[in-house]
């Protein structure tokens, strides 16, 4: 546990671009990335349950997108990135910073819409783990995990992720209209080294040689 007498606000993310071995965080920018996030998040291949348990979305005009998009480029908090793939450099998805409180060390990774061509890939979890590393390295010392108690898929990738589930706030939110129970996962600054090194195993050249993964995330972490 961090001792509070001598802990020390966390650093506030600036942005920066961050590069990992299958794809590149950069700040959101509409005028770039827009076209990419446009065929990725609501083209013809896209995943027709990604906004399912968003708070917006799905787009059926360009225009209101491109609205949306340039509303998130705006803000610091949620402070959004595209998730560029290196092989294509095309912007495949979005995922961001919030609830980014440096007084008490605390972050929160959300707002979450990968295309279909992320899934079943190495490029989320990638993202996940660039954003969180950055985290922890700005000095903080708690990274939270939410969403709808109803949300099978967002559980399921935090508990592989590491997070550990810590309950649920219930009638939290109403979203769309609709009751919105809140799941609550977390990882601690005591707990991400260890986490770290799993991510680390599972997305080097050894773990993902072109034919594809050898071992899971989870038994990357207990190696």
């Amino acid at each position: 546990m961090t001792d509070a007498l001598h802990f020390k606000p966390a650093a506030i993310p600036q942005a920066d671009t961050l590069d990992g071995r299958f794809i590149r965080l950069e700040k959101l920018d509409p005028a770039r990335h827009g076209d990419g996030l446009w065929q990725a998040l609501q083209g013809p291949a896209s995943d027709p349950l990604l906004w399912d348990y968003l708070p917006y979305g799905p787009f059926s005009e360009r225009a209101a997108f491109d609205r949306w998009l340039q509303g998130n480029a705006a803000g610091r908090d949620p402070l959004f990135y595209s998730v560029i793939d290196r092989a294509s450099g095309q912007a495949q998805g979005l995922l961001g910073y919030m609830s980014i409180v440096p007084d008490h060390g605390r972050f929160e990774l959300g707002h979450i819409a990968f295309g279909a061509a992320m899934q079943r890939t190495p490029k989320g979890t990638e993202a996940v783990y660039l954003l969180s590393r950055l985290g922890f390295e700005l000095g903080n010392r708690r990274l939270e995990w939410k969403c709808n108690n109803a949300n099978a898929r967002s559980k399921r990738a935090a508990e592989r992720f590491g997070f550990v589930f810590e309950g649920v706030f219930r009638n939290h939110m109403v979203v769309k209209g609709r009751n919105r129970d809140t799941a609550w996962y977390s990882i601690t600054g005591e707990e991400w080294p260890a986490l770290a090194r799993g991510f680390e195993r599972w997305l080097s050249e050894d773990n993902q040689p072109p034919e594809g993964q050898l071992q899971t995330l989870h038994a990357c972490r207990q190696a």
